[in-house]
């Protein structure tokens, strides 16, 4: 039996709402298999997000983990292509810590790819009418000590991380936004896409800048 792992994050920077908490939970609630579908808050902290992360690998042994958190100003849907092995903090985490240049996992790889078919997840998610693209830099904060750790540890795994724009009816004014409806409609496409897609979408999903 197939097992999804999908986690999403709490609220962070002030934020009244996480739309990755929300979406993955409404995810998991609706979820009819017969594939497995673990569904998980994470916190927005360092290193206690990737210890929860590495626990509910070790407990679960998922087949597919999708790690999904917010990217404010972002106006797609963005399944990423690269962690790096870096935590550097403009704002401090929800415990108050703000790493400066420090590695994910000493002594790891400088970076790690995705190892799910992310061209496939961002036609699957436009394929159900919501706008989707490949993203190449999960930044250097928690989301992407996340995929880092999600990668490091997946042992055998297809392990990977989404981002989500604000929901619409709780984004800071003039900050780009989806329904929340879409956004869970987009993270079941990126689930199932994930699922049953074997070698990558052979298709331009680069970057200019």
């Amino acid at each position: 039996m197939t097992t999804v792992l999908l986690t999403g994050f709490e609220p962070f920077a002030g934020d009244a709402v996480n739309p990755s908490d929300d979406a993955v939970r409404i995810v998991a609630e609706r979820w009819s298999g017969p594939e497995v579908l673990v569904g998980d808050v994470l916190p927005v902290v360092f290193d206690d997000a990737s210890a929860r992360l590495r626990t509910l690998i070790r407990t679960h042994r998922p087949h597919v983990v999708i790690a999904t958190g917010l990217a404010g100003g972002r106006t797609d849907v963005t399944p990423e292509r690269v962690a790096i092995n870096l935590a550097d903090a403009r704002i401090p985490d929800n415990a108050g810590r703000r790493p400066l240049d420090m590695p994910v996992v000493a002594d790891g790889p400088a970076a790690y790819f995705s190892t799910l078919p992310v061209k496939a997840m961002v036609r699957a998610i436009r394929d159900v009418g919501v706008p989707a693209s490949v993203s190449y830099s999960a930044g250097t904060f928690v989301c992407n000590h996340v995929m880092y750790t999600a990668l490091h540890e997946a042992n055998g795994a297809r392990a990977g991380f989404v981002h989500v724009p604000h929901r619409s009816d709780a984004a800071p004014a003039g900050m780009p936004s989806l329904p929340l409806d879409e956004i869970v409609r987009a993270l079941q496409a990126a689930v199932r896409a994930a699922i049953a897609t074997g070698d990558d979408t052979a298709e331009p999903g680069g970057s200019l800048h």
